[in-house]
């Protein structure tokens, strides 16, 4: 009668144990949605941040830019004014954007706007004077200190926005631990109950055991075999689910990691641009204006300087290309990819209309993925392509899709590669042909491994020197 009541109990004991562990895992599930959610605060915080401090190096550059024409009265370098103020103003919206949700951020955005357009008006006068009046009449109108005053007022707005995102990092941070605690509390507490339930299953099937033993010794040994692979069973879960924790905590360190390397190489490659600006504008300036002041060799040096600084420049705009189709948001949508590379290719033909460029580009599926990512790699994956036939008197270039490798295809008739160094090929800065024969910055085929990875695609190559190329790539 007793064993009866026992076996009775069973089920209602079981529906309590696994309405425990359900009220446990949505607990757990919604605190790490909190957490996740948190984090997102976080990352959008460094975003303002990041956006800010892109807005005051932008008004730098400007800064540079006029006085660089104003001490040299060269228009070329007016490039970066002129770049800074067709975007400042896209800029500095985009901050207002990001922190719709804060009226205190929204207040300094729109006083940023307003110094920032009276700073460029500024730069307007002095440039203007300086066309007008000459480099005395401009000194004139710069050394009033209107522009200083405008600037010690943007970089105090600057510094509010910065501040406010500084407290609110702090605060979205404690929300975070508090989150990740919830989160491992949660857990923890599941992982407490189904060894509850996994506890009183294996005593009861112990004590069912143990009854039978009294009539069957046969049983016995069948029984004790059931546990032990049971526990066996247990503990590789166990061990199992330990490895699953561990490694979902080391990828998000790698994930922070990257996410905190990608932050610093975009940061540095834009502080590097005004100085390297600044070089390269009084280089000019020296190789138009005191030509006749140095000898032969006084001119290489500058043209040399002219030439590593600019190569330079290159390297960092690739780089900073490279950082942004990381960072940018993947818009995923219905596209032709064919009509894109059709696109590239006029564009190809325009850029080298001195070499015989013969495209042939195939329709294919159509494909689900950002426009404007597909269309950075097929600009660097063609542009690959007519560099490396530049030594082929006509340069014959393929894109379409491939069927039987369910991929896009590319491949030319151009100097190729060993694949003993294939793996090298989508890193950047590695690079299978000199300089000398091939200029580039070694960041191309990277670009467009990242843009491809970013789909969930993959990406290969085939070739041999002097044999031409071929890569394929899918887009997830």
């Amino acid at each position: 009668m007793a064993r009866r009541s026992a076996r009775s109990f069973v089920p209602l004991a079981l529906l309590a144990a696994l309405l425990v562990v359900g009220l446990n895992t949505w607990f757990a599930i919604a605190a790490t949605r909190s957490l996740l959610q948190s984090e997102s605060w976080l990352a959008h915080t460094w975003e303002v941040i990041g956006q800010d401090n892109y807005i005051m190096a932008e008004v730098t550059t400007a800064e540079s830019s006029t006085r660089g024409f104003l001490i040299t009265g060269s228009q070329p370098l007016l490039q970066p004014y002129q770049a800074v103020e067709g975007s400042l103003g896209r800029d500095i919206q985009r901050l207002r954007d990001l922190t719709s949700d804060n009226p205190v951020q929204q207040k300094n955005g729109a006083e940023m706007a307003v110094l920032a357009a009276r700073r460029m008006s500024v730069l307007r006068d002095v440039i203007h004077a300086r066309i007008t009046l000459g480099f005395e009449g401009a000194q004139a109108l710069a050394s009033q200190g209107r522009g200083a005053r405008e600037m010690e007022r943007l970089r105090a707005v600057s510094t509010a926005v910065v501040s406010e995102e500084q407290r609110l990092l702090l605060q979205r941070g404690e929300q975070a631990r508090h989150y990740g605690r919830t989160t491992l509390f949660a857990v923890g507490l599941a992982c407490v109950m189904d060894l509850l339930m996994i506890a009183f299953v294996t005593y009861y099937f112990v004590e069912e055991r143990t009854l039978r033993l009294l009539s069957e010794q046969d049983a016995e040994r069948l029984a004790v075999a059931r546990a032990e692979a049971e526990r066996n069973a247990e503990e590789v879960r166990l061990l199992n689910a330990q490895l699953e924790v561990r490694v979902r905590e080391r990828t998000a360190e790698l994930e922070a990691t990257n996410r905190e390397l990608e932050a610093f190489s975009y940061s540095v490659s834009h502080d590097l641009r005004a100085p390297l600006r600044t070089i390269d504008g009084f280089s000019l300036a020296l190789e138009e204006d005191y030509a006749e002041a140095v000898d032969g060799a006084g001119r290489d040096y500058i043209r040399r300087v002219r030439v590593g600084v600019q190569r330079m420049g290159q390297l960092i705009d690739s780089l900073l290309q490279l950082s942004r189709i990381t960072r940018v948001e993947l818009v995923r949508e219905p596209i032709n990819v064919a009509e894109i590379a059709h696109h590239v290719a006029d564009t190809l033909r325009e850029e080298n209309a001195e070499r015989t460029l013969h495209f042939h580009i195939s329709v294919g599926p159509p494909a689900i993925a950002d426009p404007k990512l597909v269309q950075v790699a097929l600009e660097n994956l063609l542009g690959n392509a007519v560099k490396f036939t530049g030594k082929q008197p006509v340069a014959e270039i393929t894109f379409g899709w491939d069927a039987e490798r369910n991929a896009w295809r590319t491949s030319d008739n151009g100097a190729g590669f060993d694949m003993q160094y294939a793996d090298k090929l989508f890193n950047a800065f590695n690079r299978l042909h000199g300089d000398r024969d091939f200029k580039g910055s070694g960041i191309g085929l990277a670009t467009v491994a990242r843009v491809v990875r970013r789909h969930g695609g993959s990406i290969w190559a085939d070739s041999a020197v002097n044999r031409g190329a071929t890569f394929w790539f899918t887009l997830g």
